[in-house]
C-alpha cells in the first residue's frame, strides 16, 4: 500500500499543493492524502465554504477542529502544523512522505508527534508532468497571451523611426528597459504577471543568454524577445522566443538563425511519448555538430567571432516556468502530456544572439505545438 502524503504551504507559492485543490487563497493550506481515497484538506475556517466548493478533498477541516489537547498555537501556520499532526495522530498514521517543499516546521511537528516523514523527491513534481486537457487549455491562454506580447513587441520595434541607427520611440530611444516595461503593462492589462521581468536583448547583450538586456535597440542587430509570464487566472505559464533584426542582418546570424530554426523543428519532430528528452537534445546537437558550432560555454581564450551553443534545448512548464524534465543529455523519456519548451539557440559575443522557442505537449504520435508566431528574423 502507498504511504500516504502531506503537502503544505500556500497555494500562490506551492505548486504542489495549488495542483492538488486547484484555487487560490492567501494562507496555510493542509492537502493530505491517506490512501483509498481518504483526502483531507486543512484551510482557515473562513476558506472552508470555498475549499468544500472545490470538491478537491473528501473532507475538509479548519484548524480548529484538530486542535491537540494543549491547544493551538496563536502562530497560525504553527496551528497548521499541530493540525495535521493531530489528523494524522488520530488516523493512527505512523509514517507519511512530504514533498521537497514540505515546510521544516511541519517536519518538527510531526515528529513530535512520533510520525515518521518520508522525504519522496517525485511528489509534487512527477505527478504534475501529465498535463490534463484542463492544464493544457490554460497552458494555450497562456502562450496566446505570450505571443500577443511579442506581436506588441514587434509592432512597436517597426513603427519606430530611426535616427543615428538607434530606434526611437513616443519622443525617445526605444530602450530594452523601455520595452520590457511596456511589455510588462501590456501583460498586467490582460491578466498576465511577469514576476521574472522578460528578456529584451539587442546586439552584443544577445551573447549571454539570460542577460535581461540594456541600452538602446538599434537597426541591423538581432533582439532577442523572450516573454514568459504568468496568467495569474489559472496560475500556468506562458513561454515564448522570437529573434527580431530590423533592417539587414549580418550574414553570418541569418546562417545561424537558419540553423536555430532547423535545430528547433529537428527536435520538434524527436519529440513524443516514449522518447527521451536527451534524444530530444541529441537532434538540436546533430544540426549544430554538422555546422561545427561550438557545445558549450567558449573557452576563454576563444575568439570574440565564435559560435556556441551553451545551454539545454528546453524544460517543462506549468505552474512554474521551469519544471521537470529538462532537455539536455541526461533527460530520461517524456510522458504523454508533458508540456515542453523547445528553445535552441546560437550566440556570438561579436554579433549577439538567436534563440527561437516554442511550447509543445508530447503526444504518442508526436507533439501539439501550441505556437502560432512567425519565426522568421522579420515578419513583414
Amino acid at each position: 500500500m502507498p504511504t500516504p502524503f502531506l503537502l503544505a504551504g500556500y497555494p500562490d507559492r506551492f505548486p504542489g499543493v495549488y495542483h492538488r485543490i486547484r484555487f487560490l487563497c492567501g494562507d496555510m493550506t493542509v492537502f493530505l492524502d491517506l490512501g483509498e481515497g481518504h483526502t483531507h484538506m486543512i484551510v482557515r475556517n473562513i476558506e472552508l465554504p470555498r475549499a468544500r466548493k472545490a470538491g478537491r478533498a473528501k473532507r475538509v477541516w479548519c484548524p480548529e477542529d484538530l486542535a491537540p489537547a494543549g491547544g493551538l498555537s496563536s502562530d497560525r501556520d504553527t496551528a497548521f502544523a499541530q493540525a495535521a499532526a493531530e489528523l494524522l495522530a488520530r488516523e493512527e498514521i505512523e509514517t507519511i512522505s512530504g514533498d521537497y517543499l514540505l515546510p521544516l516546521l511541519f517536519v518538527h511537528m510531526l515528529e513530535r508527534r512520533g510520525i515518521t516523514v518520508r522525504f519522496d523527491a517525485d511528489l509534487g513534481r512527477v505527478d504534475r508532468r501529465t498535463k490534463d486537457d484542463w492544464e493544457v487549455q490554460q497552458l494555450r491562454t497562456a502562450q496566446q497571451h505570450t505571443e500577443a506580447a511579442i506581436r506588441y513587441a514587434y509592432d512597436l520595434i517597426a513603427d519606430a523611426s530611426v535616427r543615428d541607427g538607434v530606434l526611437h520611440h513616443d519622443g525617445g530611444p526605444l530602450t530594452s528597459e523601455r520595452l520590457r516595461a511596456m511589455i510588462a503593462i501590456y501583460l498586467l492589462e490582460r491578466s498576465c504577471a511577469s514576476p521574472n521581468d522578460c528578456i529584451v536583448a539587442p546586439g552584443r547583450v544577445g551573447s549571454d543568454c539570460h542577460h535581461r538586456g540594456e541600452g538602446p535597440l538599434r537597426v541591423n542587430e538581432p533582439i532577442i524577445i523572450d516573454v514568459f509570464p504568468m496568467h495569474t487566472a489559472s496560475r500556468y505559464w506562458g513561454d515564448c522566443t522570437r529573434t527580431l533584426v530590423r533592417g539587414d542582418a549580418n550574414p553570418l546570424l541569418a546562417r545561424m538563425h537558419e540553423h536555430v530554426v532547423e535545430a528547433k523543428a529537428a527536435a520538434i519532430a524527436a519529440c513524443r511519448v516514449g522518447q527521451s528528452g536527451a534524444a530530444v537534445h541529441q537532434a538540436v546537437l546533430d544540426v549544430f555538430n554538422r555546422e561545427g558550432y561550438h557545445i558549450g560555454l567558449p573557452p576563454d581564450d576563444a575568439p570574440d567571432d565564435l559560435v556556441f551553443y551553451p545551454h539545454g534545448t528546453g524544460h517543462g512548464i506549468g505552474l512554474e516556468c521551469h519544471e521537470p524534465p529538462i532537455l539536455d543529455s541526461l533527460c530520461g523519456d517524456l510522458v504523454n502530456g508533458d508540456a515542453l519548451t523547445i528553445e535552441p539557440g546560437l550566440y556570438c559575443k561579436a554579433l549577439g544572439g538567436v534563440r527561437v522557442e516554442d511550447m509543445v505537449i508530447a503526444r504518442p504520435d508526436g507533439c501539439e505545438n501550441l505556437n502560432e508566431l512567425p519565426e522568421g528574423l522579420w515578419w513583414a
